[in-house]
């Protein structure tokens, strides 16, 4: 078993492309069933101004390809990132 507070701890990678998307910021839960329905990575330009500006890259549970020790590898195919 693994804890929130772990996974907020590892760099997101898109294996699609090798970006780093960065770490989690949030999760969505879907609680009628229990589960993690997706990961939420702020955009880069989030990062910078947290008051808004980029955006963030929900990435659902089936996307995730695996979860290492000191990352997460997940397979998202996008055509623009959020600018920096």
């Amino acid at each position: 078993m693994i804890k929130i507070s772990d996974l907020r701890n590892r760099e997101v990678i898109n294996i699609v492309d090798g970006r780093r998307l960065g770490t989690i910021y949030d999760l969505d839960l879907d609680l009628e069933n229990g589960r993690i329905a997706a990961i939420i990575v702020p955009g880069s330009a989030r990062l910078l101004n947290f008051l808004g500006g980029g955006r963030d890259f929900v990435i659902p549970w089936e996307n995730i390809v695996k979860i290492g020790v000191d990352t997460i590898l997940v397979d998202l195919k996008v055509t623009a990132y959020p600018s920096r």
